[in-house]
């Protein structure tokens, strides 16, 4: 008889056992989920991640038909709320809500503490949007020629802020001195809504930021904005002009919100969080309220948001490296 055949029983009924709860989820679509989904969102309140978040956070509840929390984890560009994202159980009770931060960082940080491509998997893209070259109305500069002139009379005197070091208004100034000749200095904020009050406040000229964290102050004249960072205009500000419009050449940057879950997480969860996004995004008056904030309901399936963030990383690595950008 085999000494070690007990033990080998015992391996393999501990080894299923511990799959037991995976398992049924994923031969068991009605029952997910069975308790609160947290959605965590790695930037402050008050910033367009987290005002999308809340657009979508109570229609995903009725289809879940469960409680879904909102939990607010900024810092370090959105390094610190992804992480705790990657080290939770992968059990579909927590997504990761975020933007295109997500595919940025990994070409601008030495080092951080999860892998973007193997530690996530994606579910959907929500929306997606430009970036906004928002101003204090006491700024000099009405527009991106006044702006460049005034740079370049001023070199290194002019900074602009951003939600955080690797996020896409990051890119977008760092592209915008880049393709201009002009030094100015990045001011990373921890998030959207930090980043607005300062520049309203007069503590930094520029910003660049998500529409929607800029849309209502732009609108109440306590911000003017100069431009949009994509190839066409926003829909919520048809006046503004894009960058290549104000003649920035090979100028674009767009920004995306997007859901994704820890590495093997059942795929019947992520197919019933794909298809609730599809639903959502879709809605009139959903779509209507990412319209007020510039936004554009996107959705898609795991697939494509897949190949968003595989295309991306080497996209931002290779800008990261023609525009010196680079975070220890």
């Amino acid at each position: 008889m085999n000494r070690f055949a007990p033990w080998r029983r015992a391996a393999v009924l501990a080894v299923a056992a511990a799959a037991l709860p995976l398992a049924a989820l994923a031969q068991n679509d009605h029952d997910y989920p069975s308790r609160p989904v947290k959605l965590i969102v790695p930037y402050p309140p008050g910033g367009g991640t987290d005002v999308i978040a809340r657009i979508v956070q109570e229609r995903f509840q009725q289809q879940l038909g469960q409680p879904v929390v909102i939990d607010n984890r900024g810092g370090a560009a959105g390094s610190i709320g992804t992480e705790i994202a990657a080290k939770s159980a992968p059990d579909g009770y927590t997504v990761l809500f975020t933007l295109s931060s997500h595919t940025i960082n990994p070409a601008i940080y030495a080092k951080l503490p999860f892998d973007t491509q193997k530690d996530f998997v994606p579910v959907a893209m929500v929306a997606s949007l430009p970036q906004i070259l928002v101003a204090n109305p006491a700024f000099p500069a009405s527009n991106v020629a006044e702006l460049v002139a005034l740079a370049k009379s001023r070199p290194g005197t002019l900074s602009y802020a951003s939600v955080g070091n690797g996020s896409p208004g990051h890119l977008a100034g760092e592209m915008m001195k880049l393709r201009t000749g002009t030094e100015m200095t990045h001011v990373p904020y921890r998030g959207g809504g930090p980043a607005v009050t300062d520049v309203m406040g007069g503590q930094v000229p520029l910003l660049w930021v998500s529409i929607p964290a800029a849309a209502q102050f732009v609108k109440a004249g306590k911000l003017k904005a100069l431009a949009v960072s994509t190839g066409k205009r926003s829909a919520a500000f048809p006046d503004v002009p894009t960058m290549q419009e104000a003649g920035i050449a090979d100028f674009e940057v767009d920004s995306w919100y997007a859901m994704f879950v820890p590495a093997k997480t059942p795929r019947v969860a992520i197919d019933k969080l794909n298809r609730i996004t599809n639903t959502v995004v879709r809605e009139p008056e959903i779509r209507e309220k990412l319209l007020a904030q510039g936004s554009e309901g996107v959705g898609g399936t795991p697939e494509q948001l897949g190949k968003v963030v595989n295309t991306e990383i080497a996209r931002w690595s290779k800008l990261a490296k023609e525009a010196n950008i680079r975070v220890d």
